[in-house]
This record gives structure tokens, C-alpha cells and sequence, in this order.
């Protein structure tokens, strides 16, 4: 089985793609891309059985309701309430709330933060990716889920924070170091010097795990109540399994 990971930025020139290659116990990095354009993105998912993507698949439902009632001159702040509470909901997707209330980490708004131009980039991928016949599914169960590497690395039990600058490749060396110990099958090749040069090549290996555990059923799914939600805003996939169970399971 052939995992994908992408660390989508708004620009190539952040965006890092990585290709997992699975098999009999082991799982081998094949390839690693930074600086990926559009062209390269998709057809690395076309290529996949499974990619994890580190970018929100949409935005909030009533940040969306709330900017179409703004432009037709029909908002109404609800009365009683703080203004950094109402607006919550409009800054934060239910599955940005959920991954809060179970890891403590909350992800970047794409309503009111610098990662929404990520989304629109992303809008335009998942676009070409349904008119080339792959179904995309915002809750995850097509083509493509989304995932949060941070999430991963803290319930796997590694380090996830402070090596995505570039002053601190140290921090990046500890991380890559401590995920080779927890996964002594895991096999980056000839990428292992790419992986330690750059945060975004090692948020893309991450993001492959992250599909493979999405691949075996192994994360997190929305209920009942924010399967609609999940529908229309994406839904984040937590691993809910240690990172051996990647390679024993299935």
C-alpha cells in the first residue's frame, strides 16, 4: 500500500510531499518533494491508496452563513454574549473544537487566520481532484483526510512543538530522532538528511502515517450530531492507536 502525505502551504515553495511505500512489517519513504506545485499534489494523490493532508478541507458552517447574512446586510450578534464567544463558532470548524477538547492543541482558525489562503488553495486541488474521478469526501473516507501533524506527534507520544523554525534544526534532529526510535520499521532511505533539513519534509512523512492510520480505520471519525458538519467544513482524523499498530494491523 502507497501512503501520501502532503504539508500544504499556500505557495510550492512551503509545500512538502512525501510517498510511504508499505509492506510485510515496514514501511519505506520513497520519496520526499519540496517546493511541490499543484500538478506534482495531485497526482501524488491520484498515485495513493490513502493521502493526509495538513490543511483545513473548509471553513466553519456559520463563519460561511455569517459573511453571506454581512453581504446581504442581515447580521444579528446574539444578545447576552461576549463578543470573543459568539465568534468562536465563526472562527473554529466543529473538528477544530473537537481536536481541542481532546488533545488541548487548538488548530489555526481558516476564517481569521493566515491559513485560510492554504484553503483556497486546497479548494482548487480537491476540485481537480473529483473532476479527475476521485472522490473527495471531507469527512475523510475518499481520496484525501485531513490531518494535523502537532495532533499525531503529542498522541504518539513525540515531540510536537518548536521544530518548525528554521533557526532550531536541533529541535527537527530531536524529533526525527524520536520518531526512528518509536518506529524502528519506519525506513526514510536516502530522504533522512531532507527530513532533518526541513520541518515541512518531516510534517509530510508525518502526514503519510497519518493516512495509513486513516487507511486501516485507525482515527477518529465525526458522530452522528457532526457527520453533516464534517460534510461541509472537513473533519480532522486523530490517530487513536500507538504507531505500531501502522505495520501490525491490517
Amino acid at each position: 500500500m502507497l501512503t501520501v502525505g502532503v504539508d500544504l502551504a499556500a505557495e510550492a515553495a512551503r509545500t512538502a510531499v512525501a510517498w510511504l511505500d508499505w509492506q510485510a512489517g515496514r514501511a519505506r519513504l520513497d520519496r520526499v518533494v519540496v517546493r511541490a506545485d499543484d500538478d506534482l499534489v495531485v497526482e501524488a494523490v491520484l498515485g495513493a491508496g490513502k493521502a493526509g493532508l495538513d490543511c483545513p478541507l473548509g471553513w466553519p458552517d456559520r463563519f460561511v452563513d455569517f459573511v453571506s447574512a454581512h453581504r446581504a446586510g442581515h447580521v444579528r450578534v446574539p444578545e447576552g454574549l461576549a463578543g470573543r464567544v459568539w465568534r468562536r463558532d465563526l472562527a473554529l470548524r466543529v473538528t477544530d473544537q473537537v481536536v481541542h477538547e481532546q488533545t488541548g492543541l487548538t488548530p489555526l482558525s481558516v476564517s481569521a487566520d493566515r491559513i485560510g489562503h492554504a484553503t483556497m488553495r486546497c479548494a482548487g486541488l480537491l476540485a481537480e481532484l473529483a473532476r479527475r474521478g476521485r472522490t473527495v469526501d471531507r469527512r475523510g473516507g475518499g481520496a484525501v483526510v485531513e490531518v494535523y501533524p502537532a495532533a499525531c506527534l503529542k498522541r504518539w507520544e513525540l515531540p510536537y512543538w518548536g521544530y518548525k523554525r528554521a533557526a532550531d534544526l536541533a529541535a527537527l534532529g530531536r524529533l526525527v530522532d524520536r520518531l526512528l526510535e518509536a518506529a524502528p520499521w519506519l525506513d526514510l532511505g536516502g530522504y533522512e538528511q531532507v527530513c532533518r533539513a526541513s520541518d515541512d519534509a518531516t510534517d509530510a512523512v508525518v502526514c503519510a502515517l497519518a493516512a495509513r492510520a486513516a487507511a486501516l480505520g485507525l482515527v477518529t471519525v465525526p458522530t452522528a450530531d457532526q457527520a453533516g458538519a464534517a460534510g461541509t467544513e472537513g473533519w480532522i482524523a486523530l490517530p487513536t492507536t500507538p504507531l505500531d499498530r501502522l505495520v501490525t494491523a491490517g
